[in-house]
């Protein structure tokens, strides 16, 4: 079993915290795995395993939990003396008004509590108001290229595979491209069954498909809400402004695609128009795709903002006076600017690339990244090949 270090090394100081550790992220991406790390690690510290409950409400045995009054009975059932007892709560949206038992259980009790979902309604409003801030939430993703490297234990390059197929963890365990295919068929039905038919109660799955087609077939490129309206009624169907923004909003929720704003660097300020969708994992792109393969260019620029994320940025897309740089990512006081191309190797595309930088004045560090070997650093501005970018512990 993999070792998800990059994420316990972050959880870790939290282990005996009251504040509510909250794990989300996409169908299938590790989260369960990471609770079953954590438990472990409790263990090894010699915490007893009748201080320790873990619940999976997927789980047809736990079935009768799914009522919060039961749950919160059956918890504090469990817990006779006033040692930290470790309360993992695995896909706990399943529960209706889960919140109130983990409130309630946290204002009454000595606990910490772990809880995973695969929908953003851990992190909407209501959570946060009737937790009054007293948690920390840790967004999962599958695995990235270094933990890809580690899980199949090879020093060989595997670059390609990675961008065809992502990083799901068990799609790793399939050899052969149909298997692959038929895996992850069904995690891209289970997400949409279970997290946007199911909870959303929206009915037309097709036109979900068309979306999200789009989507991948437009990856990394600026949106446009009348292009998407055009290009559905060009497959026959309508759809109004409203009902297409409450459709790709349920595709965020479920973290199939991810949002990206723009940000003014010299303005200094995040805006809502114009932005961007990235998708969450290749493999479910390649899936979905209407064309025979994806757009490599689109591809790689994917990568790398799943990366930067991975590494605990928050990113945007850089708007100058004359035009944009591709990332923008910020953490702790720290910005650095990313440029991402297939190759500079052509003089015109390596000037157009570096130019990108001309219009920004601060001295935060600037970088280019491709896939090229030969180092094309320059006034400054460091070139990075894409695989030594994606094996970097930290950036």
């Amino acid at each position: 079993m993999l070792k998800r270090e990059i994420y316990l090394r972050r959880i870790r100081p939290f282990y005996n915290s009251d504040l509510v550790k909250i794990l989300v992220g996409i169908r299938r991406c590790g989260k369960s795995v990471l609770l079953k790390q954590i438990i472990e690690e409790l263990k090894n510290t010699n915490i007893s395993e009748n201080h320790i409950v873990y619940i999976n409400f997927e789980y047809i045995e736990y079935e009768e939990l799914l009522d919060y009054k039961k749950l919160n009975k059956f918890i504090k059932d469990i817990i006779k003396d006033d040692k930290i007892y470790y309360l993992f709560f695995d896909e706990v949206q399943n529960v209706s008004q889960f919140e109130k038992v983990i409130n309630s259980l946290r204002a009454s009790s000595n606990v910490s509590i772990f809880i995973t979902g695969s929908n953003s309604k851990l992190l909407a409003s209501e959570l946060s108001t009737v937790l009054s801030g007293r948690y920390v939430t840790f967004k999962i993703k599958p695995l990235c290229y270094k933990e890809v490297t580690q899980l199949l234990n090879t020093s060989e390059e595997v670059l390609e595979d990675y961008l065809k197929w992502g990083g799901l963890p068990n799609r790793f365990e399939f050899n052969d491209e149909e298997s692959i295919k038929n895996y992850l068929y069904n995690v891209y039905d289970s997400i949409i069954l279970r997290d946007i038919v199911e909870r959303l109660k929206l009915q037309d799955i097709n036109l979900f498909n068309l979306i999200l087609q789009y989507i991948i077939d437009t990856i990394g490129r600026e949106f446009s809400s009348t292009n998407i309206i055009q290009y559905l009624k060009n497959e026959g169907r309508e759809i109004s402004n409203s009902t297409l923004y409450s459709y790709l909003d349920a595709l965020c929720k479920c973290f199939l695609i991810q949002k990206i704003y723009r940000y003014d660097i010299h303005g200094k300020a995040i805006l809502k128009t114009l932005n961007k969708y990235y998708l969450t994992d290749l493999g479910l792109a390649q899936i979905k795709n209407s064309k025979s393969f994806i757009n490599k260019s689109y591809a790689i620029e994917n990568i790398v903002y799943n990366q930067l994320l991975t590494f605990g940025y928050d990113v945007c897309i850089g708007k100058t006076k004359k035009g944009e740089i591709d990332f923008v990512a910020m953490k702790a006081n720290k910005i650095k600017y990313i440029q991402v191309s297939l190759t500079v190797s052509d003089e015109n595309t390596y000037e157009r690339e570096l130019s990108a930088f001309d219009e920004i004045k601060d001295n935060y560090p600037k970088y280019l990244i491709t896939l090229d070997k030969l180092d094309y650093s320059k006034n400054g501005i460091i070139h990075l090949n894409l695989v030594d970018f994606l094996n970097k512990e930290e950036f």
